[in-house]
């Protein structure tokens, strides 16, 4: 049975990642999908915002040039092959899968339009979020928490490299320790770096939990949607 019953689920681009240094695995992507797809069979509906870093990141494409807007443009891109990658995976493994993406695609993906969104999910469709807002200068992290509040998700849980939040850097501090539990308020005055602060306000202004987790480890999609105590959670009072 599924604590969160709706979820968006932000992860990096690094999680395609070939071991031989391929921007996109096809053995990754099989990975992540049945990840997503234990999360599914515990009851959760799930909604996918995958960044786009593996093949470009939009500032550094930039190169501190002035054109920004190309730049956060070519990343979008990135994110719309990821997520068609990520597609193809859950629907070889039986799963239906949509990709939508924040400015038109043509054939390659649906417009994103959050009252189809909400039907598909609600169908059991894994959803792919792709473009990130559509508008240059706003992280992946923004495009999932803004997906999070159009589609009444439960929580957003970030899968990342690292077990959860530290009160420090864990690789320069090994003492540091991680929190359990944490406020947004917390996080905000001890300056922790859960995810970009124009994602992390709207969570907390909408009431959305953010878990943050070690997505690398086996099965914690569906330990944190099942409500397990993995990584550390971002909640109000």
């Amino acid at each position: 049975m599924a604590a969160y019953g709706r979820v968006i689920l932000k992860v990096s681009g690094e999680s395609l990642r070939g071991a031989d240094g391929a921007p996109v695995s096809a053995k990754s992507a099989a990975w992540l999908a049945g990840e997503i797809r234990g999360a599914t069979a515990a009851g959760a509906e799930v909604g996918v915002v995958i960044g786009g870093g593996n093949i470009i990141r939009g500032a550094v494409a930039a190169g501190g040039g002035s054109d920004r807007v190309t730049a956060d443009g070519m990343g979008m891109l990135g994110t719309v092959i990821n997520a068609l990658a990520l597609r193809l995976a859950l629907e070889e493994q039986g799963r239906p899968a949509v990709v939508m993406a924040a400015r038109p695609m043509g054939a390659v993906a649906e417009l994103f339009d959050a009252r189809r969104a909400r039907d598909l999910l609600a169908s059991g469709t894994v959803v792919m979020f792709a473009g990130g807002t559509g508008n240059p200068f706003f992280s992946t992290d923004t495009a999932a928490a803004l997906r999070a509040a159009e589609v009444g998700a439960h929580a957003l849980l970030k899968g990342t490299k690292a077990d959860g939040v530290y009160d420090a850097d864990p690789v320069t501090h090994p003492e540091a320790n991680r929190f359990e539990q944490i406020t947004f308020i917390e996080v905000i005055e001890r300056r922790l770096g859960v995810m970009d602060m124009t994602a992390f306000s709207l969570c907390r202004d909408i009431g959305v939990p953010i878990v943050v987790f070690d997505l690398f480890q086996d099965g914690n999609i569906r330990r944190v949607v099942e409500g397990e105590t993995v990584g550390t959670l971002v909640k109000e009072v």
